[in-house]
């Protein structure tokens, strides 16, 4: 079968694998499409944390059943996306029922290889039926989870000013998420285009560039008072420092995007606000099916979010044009 590797940074190839063995327990899925992740950009640019070479990557995925258990309950030739966190079922996390955080988490494309091929064998428990969504929104549910889950974890509601710092997919996601829980939406990025992308998805939110007049611009927006929840998904270790200035007293701040290296803040700054400092990892499958269900009522624009497609021959040489291009790019969908 065919599968797309990434050899090492800046190197991605098609090369031929064999078919996968499907074990009792796990389904054989036809990958259809696949979301073209940050954390997929990281791999091929040297940046992911967590990674050894060489990888197939690709955990944001869209297939059909293509043969699985008769106790499954899926139906050959069902659409269906993947849950690609797999837990080991026996660590504290997992017996805690965080299983998203699980001590031996295997994320596919991450720690094992992933869906950029066009057969994979996974966990029945970790396939999805999402009958009534098309293959492009089944492949953009995953991204979609992370921003609920994040939303979650920061416990927004109606009365919270929101602030997103990266104005990615991530954070789109999150923005979109914390509209929808009431909050006042402020979203700031580095790249104009990005903004421009974040307010054609949801018009309603205020979104600024981060320049020297940021600050003032914040401050502006809250009297003074900065932000009940802060949400970092950036990626950059500069931005999430500067982001502990940005939560009120009382408020939360909350860590989307991760990063290699340590952060620092001032600790007496911490106290004196009572901050909530908030890890958000992956999503849980409550917020997969939160997430189906939301686009199948039509409350989230999956078609303004899905920017850029291209086949799976091509990535060798598109992916470099679209990270030449990430102004304009929110969410690339690649057909297998």
């Amino acid at each position: 079968m065919l599968a797309i590797s990434c050899n090492k940074p800046f190197d991605l190839s098609l090369a031929e694998r064999p078919m996968p063995d499907r074990s009792a327990g796990e389904v054989l899925v036809r990958v259809r499409r696949v979301g073209m992740c940050g954390t997929d950009f990281h791999i091929y640019s040297g940046n992911q944390p967590y990674l050894s070479y060489p990888r197939v990557m690709g955990h944001e995925l869209a297939g059909e059943v293509w043969e699985a258990d008769p106790a499954s309950g899926l139906r050959t030739g069902a659409t269906v996306t993947i849950n690609p966190y797999f837990r080991c079922k026996t660590c504290h996390a997992c017996q805690m029922g965080k299983p998203n955080c699980c001590m031996n988490i295997r994320v596919m494309g991450v720690h094992i290889d992933g869906g950029l091929a066009e057969f994979v064998a996974v966990p029945a428990e970790a396939v999805i039926d999402v009958d009534g969504l098309s293959l492009e929104q089944a492949a953009m549910v995953e991204f979609l989870a992370i921003g609920l889950h994040a939303v979650r974890r920061g416990s927004v509601t109606s009365v919270d000013r929101v602030l997103v710092v990266g104005a990615g997919a991530i954070g789109m996601g999150v923005a979109l998420f914390a509209r929808m829980a009431g909050a006042r939406v402020h979203v700031i990025d580095t790249n104009d285009g990005r903004l421009k992308r974040a307010q054609g998805v949801c018009p309603d939110i205020k979104t600024a560039l981060v320049d020297d007049s940021i600050d003032a611009w914040l401050s502006e927006r809250t009297e003074g008072n900065m932000f009940d929840a802060v949400f970092d998904a950036s990626g950059s270790v500069a931005a999430i420092e500067k982001g502990f200035s940005y939560v009120a007293h009382g408020g939360r701040y909350v860590l989307v995007s991760v990063v290699s290296q340590n952060i620092t803040f001032s600790d007496p700054e911490f106290h004196k606000r009572e901050m909530q400092l908030i890890g958000s990892r992956n999503a849980m499958k409550h917020d997969f099916q939160m997430v189906i269900d939301m686009i199948r009522g039509g409350a989230i624009p999956t078609e303004k979010l899905h920017t850029h497609s291209l086949a799976a021959a091509e990535m060798p040489q598109k992916v470099p044009q679209l990270m030449a291009a990430r102004g304009d790019l929110l969410k690339a969908i690649v057909t297998i």
